[in-house]
C-alpha cells in the first residue's frame, strides 16, 4: 500500500492504526484457508490386530468430504483388491464417516488402507494405514510417493491459483483505483493495459484451474487434463461450478472493462462523466462481490466453523485485499510510465488503502480465531509458523509504507511561489531550456517537412527521433521531481514485499490450519493412547534348558512400548553376562483380557546373542503376558513369561 491512513492526529492514534493493520495479519490473505479435513479414526485402528476378518472398514474424518467409488482402497498383503468396492455413507449428525466393505473369505496377515478424497474445502487429502487379520505379516504393497494434490500437477495448480488471485487483485483494485482515485487514468495507456492484463490473467489462471482440477485430485498425470470424462465430472462437483461462475462473471468483468476505458474515458461531461462513474462502481462492485464469492462459496469459508458468517467475512477480505494490493500496483505503473499523476489521486487512493487495512484487520481477527485456534496451534504446527512468517513481512510492508506515506505528505504541499535566490536561478535556467527544447522542436519540425517532401523515407527517420525526443523529454520531467522519485521507489518496494507475502499466502491456503491439526491430533490420541510415553519396556527374564550351556538371561526391550509399532530386541547372555549364541528363540504376545492371541513374533539373528524384529504391532492397550522360548539345542528349549503393563 502506497499509505496506510492519511494524516493522523497523534501518536497514540499512529499506533492504534499499526497494531491494528498488524492484527489484519491473524488471516488467509488474498483468500484465506478455514478447515481442511483430517482423518481423525478408524476401524480397524491403525496398526489393530483382530482376531477375525472384520466385514468393513471405516473411517471417520472431521469434516465433510467427497467421497467416489475408488476413494478407499484395501489391499491383502499381495496388493490384491479385498475390498467390495462399495462405498458407504456411515454419517450422522456432526459425525463424518464413510466405510466400505470386505469380500469373505479374507486369510491371515497385514493389509493396507488406502484412501483419497477431496475435503468440502476443495483440498485433495490421502492417506495409508495398516492393520492385521490373526497375526502380522510381510506385504508387498507400494503406495505411490506422491501424495494427494502434490507433483508436478500439483505446482501448476498452485502457480495457477497464485495468479489468479494476483489477476484479481489487479483487475478490481485497478478498477477501483482509477474510478475512486484517478479518473484521468482511464485514458493513460499504461494503465489500461495493466487492468486488462489483469483480466486476462485471472481468466487464464481460472481455465487452467478447471482442465487441471481432475488430474489435481485423481490420478496426478498432466495427461489427464484434456480427459473429457474427468472434465464432465469435475463441473459436477462445487469447485466446478465456482470455477464455470467465475468464468461467466469474467465476461461481465470485460464489459467493465470496455465501457470504463472507452466511453467513460471519452466523456467529456462532468454530470454524465458522474452518472457513468456512478454506475460503474455499483454494476463493478456487484461482479467484483461476485467473482470473490467463488472463492468462499466454494472453498475455505464454506465449511467449517460458522461459514454463514464466514462466507461474507471472506468476500469482504478479498474485496480489501484487491483495493489494496490492485491499487499499489496501478499507482506503481503510473508512477513509473504515466507522463503525470495528480497528487491529488495519491492522497485519495492514500484514503482507500486506509480503509482496507481497516477492514483487514478486522475480517483478519475473526479468520485467525476461525484458522488457529490456540496459541500452542501458533507455534505448534505448520499452518502457524508461516503465519507467523506473513506477520514477519506484514511488518516489513507497515515500515516501507510509513516512508511512503511520509512522501505522499511532501507530494500533497504545495510549494511557494516567488522563491528567490537558488530557486529563481533554477527556475530562469529551467525556463531557458524550455525555451531552447522548443526552439529546437521548430527546427526538427520544419526539417521533417521539408525532408518529407524529398524523402519520405527521412521524415519517417525524423518523425521517429521527434517521438524519441519527446518522451526523453518526458522522462526528464518525471525524474526531476524528487518527491515523485521517492514515492516511486517506496511504491516498488512496497510491491515486491507484496509479491512475496501473496506467494506465502497461496502456501497457506493449501496447508491444513492449525485448529483442525490439532483436532485431528487429539483425535488419534483419544483412539490409541500411549500410557508408557517415550519408555521402552525393559525385562529380564532368567531361563534354563536343562541341557550343556542351557542357563542363561534374555533381556528384551519393546521400544517405544505403547500401541501400535515397537522394535523388539532380545539379548541372550549367559549367567557370566557373555553373549550365548542359541538356535532359536520365539517370541508370543497375549492380552487375556481381551482374549487376543496369542500373537507369534519371529525375530531374526542379528549377531551373536543379538535377535530382533521390527514392526511389531500392539493393537490395544492392556496387561500384556510376553512369553518368550528359548532353545539351546536340538533337543532343549524351554518357554519362560512375564506380564507387563503397556498402554
Amino acid at each position: 500500500m502506497t499509505t496506510t491512513a492519511p494524516r493522523l492526529g497523534t501518536a497514540l492514534a499512529r499506533l492504534l492504526i499499526l497494531a491494528a493493520a498488524l492484527l489484519g495479519t491473524l488471516l488467509a490473505g488474498a483468500a484465506p484457508a478455514s478447515a481442511h479435513a483430517a482423518l481423525t479414526g478408524s476401524d480397524p485402528k491403525d496398526g489393530a490386530v483382530v482376531a477375525t476378518a472384520p466385514k468393513e472398514v471405516n473411517l471417520t474424518f472431521s469434516e465433510q468430504v467427497a467421497m467416489s467409488p475408488d476413494s478407499i482402497r484395501v489391499l491383502d498383503p499381495a496388493g490384491r483388491r479385498a475390498d467390495t468396492g462399495e462405498i458407504r455413507d456411515l454419517c450422522s449428525g456432526s459425525i463424518v464417516r464413510y466405510g466400505v466393505g470386505l469380500r469373505a473369505g479374507l486369510p491371515d496377515g497385514t493389509y493396507t488402507v488406502a484412501w483419497q478424497t477431496v475435503s468440502a474445502d476443495s483440498h485433495p487429502i490421502s492417506g495409508a494405514f495398516t492393520f492385521s487379520i490373526g497375526a502380522p505379516s510381510t506385504t508387498s504393497v507400494a503406495l505411490p510417493d506422491r501424495t494427494a494434490g502434490g507433483g508436478l500437477v500439483g505446482a501448476l495448480y498452485g502457480i495457477a491459483r497464485y495468479v489468479s488471485y494476483a489477476g484479481f487483485a489487479v483487475l478490481v483494485g485497478g478498477g477501483a483505483f482509477v474510478l475512486a482515485c484517478w479518473p484521468r487514468g482511464a485514458s493513460v495507456r499504461p494503465v489500461q493495459q495493466t487492468v486488462v492484463r489483469g483480466w486476462l490473467a485471472l481468466t487464464g489462471a481460472t481455465l487452467a484451474m478447471l482442465l487441471l482440477r481432475s488430474p489435481y485430485t485423481g490420478s496426478g498425470e498432466l495427461s489427464d487434463a484434456f480427459d473429457l470424462a474427468g472434465l464432465k465430472a469435475v463441473l459436477e462437483t462445487k469447485t466446478g461450478a465456482a470455477l464455470t461462475s467465475r468464468l461467466l462473471l469474467l465476461g461481465a468483468a470485460a464489459l467493465f472493462v470496455a465501457v470504463l476505458f472507452g466511453a467513460y474515458a471519452r466523456r467529456t461531461d462532468p454530470k454524465e462523466k458522474k452518472d457513468l462513474s456512478f454506475g460503474l462502481g455499483l454494476g463493478g462492485t456487484v461482479v467484483a462481490a461476485g467473482i470473490a464469492g467463488t472463492w468462499a462459496l466454494a472453498e475455505h469459508a464454506s465449511t467449517g466453523l460458522q461459514p454463514g458468517i464466514a462466507m461474507p467475512v471472506d468476500i469482504l477480505h478479498l474485496l480489501a485485499v484487491a483495493a489494496w494490493l490492485g491499487g499499489l500496483t496501478v499507482l506503481l505503473v503510473s508512477l513509473y510510465k504515466a507522463p503525470s499523476v495528480e497528487r491529488s489521486a495519491v492522497e485519495r487512493f492514500s484514503k482507500v488503502a486506509f480503509g482496507a487495512v481497516a477492514v483487514l484487520a478486522a475480517t483478519g481477527i475473526y479468520q485467525s480465531w476461525r484458522q488457529v485456534g490456540s496459541w500452542s496451534a501458533l507455534t505448534g504446527t505448520r499452518y502457524g509458523q508461516l503465519l507467523l512468517v506473513k506477520i514477519g513481512l506484514m511488518c516489513v510492508l507497515i515500515g516501507i509504507a510509513w516512508i511512503s506515506r511520509r512522501w505522499t505528505q511532501r507530494l500533497a504541499d504545495t510549494k511557494p511561489t516567488g522563491e528567490t535566490g537558488e530557486g529563481e536561478e533554477a527556475g530562469e535556467a529551467g525556463e531557458g531550456d524550455e525555451a531552447e527544447e522548443r526552439e529546437e522542436a521548430e527546427h526538427a519540425e520544419q526539417a521533417a517537412e521539408s525532408a518529407e517532401a524529398a524523402d519520405p523515407e527521412r521524415a519517417a527517420q525524423l518523425a521517429r527521433q521527434r517521438a524519441a525526443v519527446a518522451t526523453a523529454r518526458r522522462k526528464r520531467e518525471r525524474d526531476a521531481d524528487p518527491e515523485r522519485a521517492g514515492l516511486r521507489r517506496s511504491v516498488l518496494t512496497e510491491a515486491a514485499v507484496a509479491v512475496v507475502l501473496l506467494a506465502v499466502t497461496t502456501v497457506l491456503t493449501s496447508t491444513e490450519p492449525g485448529r483442525t491439526e490439532e483436532e485431528a491430533a487429539r483425535g488419534t490420541a483419544a483412539s490409541g493412547p500411549a500410557a508408557v510415553p517415550d519408555r521402552p519396556v525393559d525385562i529380564r527374564l532368567p531361563f534354563d534348558t536343562g541341557g550343556v550351556d542351557g542357563k542363561g538371561v534374555v533381556r528384551l526391550s519393546l521400544d517405544p512400548g505403547r500401541t501400535g509399532a515397537n522394535a523388539l530386541h532380545l539379548f541372550v547372555e549367559r549367567p557370566n553376562g557373555k553373549p550365548l549364541d542359541v538356535p532359536e528363540i520365539k517370541v508370543a504376545l497375549t492380552l487375556e483380557a481381551k482374549n487376543v492371541g496369542p500373537l507369534p513374533v519371529a525375530p531374526d539373528r542379528i549377531q551373536t546373542g543379538h535377535w530382533s524384529a521390527s514392526g511389531v504391532q500392539i493393537p490395544m492397550p492392556g496387561e500384556w503376558r510376553i512369553q518368550v522360548t528359548v532353545r539351546t539345542s536340538d533337543i532343549d528349549q524351554t518357554t519362560i513369561e512375564k506380564n507387563v503393563k503397556i498402554g
